[in-house]
């Protein structure tokens, strides 16, 4: 089951169809704009990983799964390897009852099958027939998958930003409680009921969610454990493996080979 043609072409909005199909390969190391669309966005990827900025945080998009970008959300992608991504785009007047927020979704095997299916016709059959019946069940699937942890959200004020942005560029180089406080120029308890307000996170959960992160990017691009473990500041691999398998459910071999399997 191959990649209709018109598929490789960037849609027009508004779409032609209900729901239109793109590919996409992109090289480790690109970056694109900072944009919107009018309509909804599934940002599927196949093999290799990017991330995601939007004003809400920034997404980690591991193999086999799909970000739900909604209508108006501005958003660039960054591919942290080299990446096989399909796009459905996704008229919100027309399927009412999707999520109204960005969320990271584990695409299930009936779901991956579906898109595949439906990117083999081309964009004219998506109005109607087989390729509008099986747009429709994606869409039903869509409604029932739960979200993934692999958001980062970011605090909008600007002092909180900017530390945030600098943990996040670092975190294997946390600054402890106090200092962060003082950094912001808050008293410790401000600082965080502060952060908790924006990030729905204190800041010590806040920090490990950042590790986590940078430990999902760093094992997608084929770092090794003990490696990963070492530039974060675990104390060693056994304790990165029980943070990580109490984030998760799975340790982080489990976590990639079920990417593919489920």
């Amino acid at each position: 089951m191959g990649i209709h043609p018109d598929l490789s072409s960037m849609p027009a909005e508004p779409l032609v169809a209900p729901m239109v199909g793109f590919a996409k390969s992109q090289k480790k190391g690109m970056a694109n704009e900072r944009h919107s669309h009018q309509c909804a966005q599934l940002y599927h990827v196949i093999s290799g990983s990017a991330a995601v900025d939007t004003e809400c945080g920034t997404y980690f998009v591991p193999p086999e799964r799909a970000l739900w970008i909604p209508p108006g959300l501005q958003h660039n992608g960054r591919y942290l390897s080299d990446t096989e991504i399909r796009f459905l785009y996704i008229s919100p007047e027309i399927f009412p009852g999707l999520p109204d927020k960005p969320q990271v979704l584990h695409v299930t095997t009936l779901l991956r099958e579906l898109i595949l299916e439906f990117m083999s016709y081309p964009r004219e059959e998506a109005l109607e027939g087989p390729a509008a019946r099986v747009a429709g069940v994606i869409v039903d699937q869509l409604k029932m998958l739960p979200a993934t942890p692999l958001q980062l959200p970011m605090p909008s004020d600007r002092k909180l930003r900017a530390l945030c942005q600098t943990i996040a560029r670092c975190p294997a180089d946390i600054q402890a409680l106090a200092d962060a406080a003082s950094g912001a120029a808050l008293s410790v308890r401000s600082f965080e009921r502060k952060i908790k307000a924006e990030t729905g996170m204190n800041y010590r959960t806040w920090c490990r969610q950042v590790k986590l992160f940078r430990a999902l990017e760093l094992l997608s691009m084929g770092s090794a454990v003990s490696d990963v473990a070492d530039k974060l500041g675990y104390e060693g691999p056994s304790a990165f493996v029980a943070t990580f398998r109490k984030a998760f459910g799975v340790t982080p071999g489990r976590y990639f080979s079920e990417t593919s399997t489920d």
